[in-house]
């Protein structure tokens, strides 16, 4: 997973995950997530997934919640996570902006 945080882009799946933890789920419930949200175009598997998850706990973008005793472990995004996911809506919004108006001047 290459992360730009200086530089403020995230990978698509790092955003995905993230969004889709705005809401605590467990991993399968956010493989479902991204599925549905992406139309089928992001299809994770688990090990990918869960090496994602352990990596962003690492950073503390996201955490664990609720009981863990049981087979699955929901996680939720962090109030740092939520800061870095807005920030790349912002970079998304500006790039569209932007490239919206350079293909508007060249129709």
């Amino acid at each position: 997973m290459k992360d730009n945080v200086k530089g403020g882009a995230l990978t698509e799946v790092t955003f995905f995950i993230l969004l889709a933890l705005h809401t605590p789920r467990h991993g399968y419930a956010i493989m479902q997530f991204i599925e549905e949200k992406t139309g089928g175009r992001l299809v994770l598997g688990a090990g990918s997934l869960y090496g994602a998850l352990n990596t962003l706990t690492e950073k503390k973008w996201i955490e664990p919640c609720g009981d863990s005793r049981g087979r699955t472990k929901e996680c939720r995004i962090t109030a740092e996570g939520r800061a870095i996911a807005q920030k790349e809506l912002c970079r998304l919004r500006d790039l569209v902006n932007t490239a919206s108006e350079i293909m508007e001047e060249q129709s």
